[in-house]
C-alpha cells in the first residue's frame, strides 16, 4: 500500500508574498497618497465666494472682519437647514442665486419671510422676478468704481464701491436704489412691511478678497451682511445639479468630481500590469517526434521543478518508491506488492544485512526503522531530506549482497522489463 506524502499543487504562501509584495506595497502607497490628498483638500475650500477660502475669488477676509465684529457667519448647504435655521434675527446671504432648482428657490422665499434682511448678489432677470416679483432687471455693465448717489446710510458711508453688473429698478416708492449706472441701480433695497429688507446687488466684487481692500468695498460689505448677530450663507452643494439634503441621494452623488476618471486610470493601470506579468507566449516550434529525451534531464528537470516548489514530500516518495522497487526485488516480494507496507517491511526486517557488523553508533536497522525510512512522513526541510536520501542508499548498501551499484543497475533493468 503506497502512502501519497500530503503536499499542496498552490505555492506556499512565502512566495506568494515575495511576488505580490512590490505590487502591495504600490497599492499601499497610492492609498496613502490618496487618504493624504483627501485629507489636505477636506480643509482646503477654494470655491468662489466662499467664506472658508483665502483664494481671491473667496470671502474669507470679509468673513474675518465680520467675525470682529460680532457677526456669526454659518455655511449652509442644504434646503432644510436653511428653513431650520432662519429667523428675525438672521441675515440670509445668496451669493448665487441664479444656479438654485425650483426647490432650493422655494426654500429661500420660504427663509426671506423669516429672515432680518436677505442679499442677493446679481441675480439675473428670471431669478429676480421668481425671488422679489416686481424687479425690472437690465443688461449688464463693467464694473467699476461708482458714487452711491442714494440717501442710504450704508451707501453714504461706504462712499465709491466697486459696483457694475446687472442693473434694477421697481415702481416701489420705500426702495431705495443706489450706485445708478446709466439711469438704473447696481444695488437696490426693498422694504416689506410684515418681513425683513431684501437687497439686490448687481456684482459680486465687493465681496471677493482680491477686491475687498478697494475704495469702499470693504464697508459696504460689512453693512449689508452685518446688522444681525448671525449671518447664513447659502452654498447648496453642487447648485443647479445635485438634490438637497432632504432628498434621497444615490451612492455616486456622494463620490468627489472626478471618480470617472480615476476609475478609468486604474482600469488602464490594471490592465497594463496584467500585460506585464503576463506569459509570454513565442512562436510555435517544430520539432520530429519522436523526440529522446535524456533520463539525466528528465531527472533534473524534474528535481528543478520540485525545488522551486518546494515539494520536498513529493520529492521523498519519488527516492522510497525507487527504493521499495529495489529491496522488493532482494526479498523476494512480488512486484505487486513491492509498495505494501504490511508484505515489505517483515520481509525485509526479516533478512540478514550482508554486513558482518554495524559501525560505532550505528542504530539496528529493525522493522520500526525500516517502515520509518520507506513509509514515513515527508522531511520538513531541505537537510531532513538529503539524510533521507542518504539512509536509503544505506539501507540498500546492507541488503545488497554485490554492492550497491551493480544491484541497482540490475534492479532497475529488471523493473522496466
Amino acid at each position: 500500500m503506497t502512502t501519497t506524502a500530503p503536499t499542496s499543487a498552490s505555492p506556499p504562501a512565502r512566495h506568494i508574498w515575495q511576488r505580490a509584495r512590490g505590487l502591495l506595497l504600490a497599492a499601499a502607497l497610492l492609498a496613502v497618497a490618496g487618504v493624504t490628498l483627501a485629507a489636505l483638500r477636506s480643509t482646503e475650500h477654494t470655491a468662489p465666494l466662499d467664506p472658508r477660502s483665502a483664494s481671491p475669488d473667496g470671502s474669507r477676509a470679509l468673513a474675518r472682519l465680520l467675525t470682529d465684529r460680532g457677526v456669526h457667519t454659518t455655511v449652509v448647504t442644504g434646503s432644510a437647514a436653511l428653513r431650520r435655521q432662519t429667523g428675525p434675527g438672521t441675515t440670509l446671504l445668496v451669493p448665487f442665486p441664479d444656479s438654485l432648482t425650483e426647490r432650493q428657490r422655494a426654500a429661500v422665499r420660504k427663509a426671506a419671510e423669516d429672515s432680518g434682511r436677505t442679499v442677493l448678489l446679481a441675480p439675473d432677470a428670471r431669478t429676480a422676478s421668481a425671488l422679489t416679483p416686481g424687479i425690472r432687471t437690465f443688461a449688464g455693465l463693467p464694473v467699476q468704481p461708482t458714487r452711491p448717489d442714494c440717501d442710504l446710510a450704508a451707501a453714504r458711508r461706504a462712499g465709491s464701491a466697486d459696483l457694475g453688473g446687472h442693473r434694477y429698478s421697481t415702481t416701489d416708492r420705500l426702495a431705495e436704489s443706489c450706485y445708478p449706472r446709466n439711469g438704473r441701480a447696481t444695488l437696490l433695497r426693498l422694504h416689506s412691511p410684515s418681513r425683513g429688507d431684501t437687497v439686490l446687488l448687481g456684482t459680486t466684487d465687493p465681496l471677493r478678497n482680491e477686491h475687498f481692500d478697494h475704495h469702499g468695498n470693504a464697508s459696504l460689505a460689512l453693512q449689508l451682511l452685518g446688522p444681525h448677530p448671525q449671518l447664513l450663507w447659502y452654498l447648496p452643494s453642487d447648485s443647479g445639479a445635485a438634490p438637497s439634503d432632504d432628498q434621497a441621494r444615490s451612492f455616486f452623488d456622494l463620490l468627489p468630481g472626478g471618480w470617472s476618471w480615476a476609475a478609468v486610470q486604474l482600469a488602464v493601470a490594471a490592465l497594463l500590469a496584467a500585460l506585464w506579468r503576463a506569459r509570454r507566449l513565442g512562436p510555435l516550434v517544430t520539432e520530429q517526434l519522436p523526440v529522446a529525451v535524456p533520463a539525466a534531464e528528465t531527472t533534473e528537470g524534474r528535481s528543478r521543478l520540485y525545488r522551486k516548489a518546494n515539494d520536498r514530500g513529493h520529492a521523498a516518495d519519488s527516492l522510497r518508491t525507487s527504493c521499495r522497487a529495489r529491496l522488493a526485488l532482494l526479498a523476494g516480494v512480488p512486484r505487486a506488492q513491492a509498495h505494501d507496507r504490511e508484505v515489505l517491511v517483515p520481509a525485509l526486517a526479516s533478512r540478514p544485512v550482508h554486513r558482518a557488523s554495524p559501525e560505532p553508533g550505528e542504530p539496528a536497522y529493525d522493522e520500526a526503522r525500516i517502515r520509518s525510512l520507506l513509509f514515513g512522513s515527508p522531511p520538513p526541510n531541505d537537510a531532513a531530506l538529503l539524510h533521507l536520501a542518504d539512509e536509503l542508499d544505506h539501507l540498500e548498501e546492507l541488503f545488497a549482497p554485490s554492492g550497491p551499484q551493480q544491484h541497482r543497475r540490475r534492479a532497475d533493468k529488471d523493473i522496466t522489463q
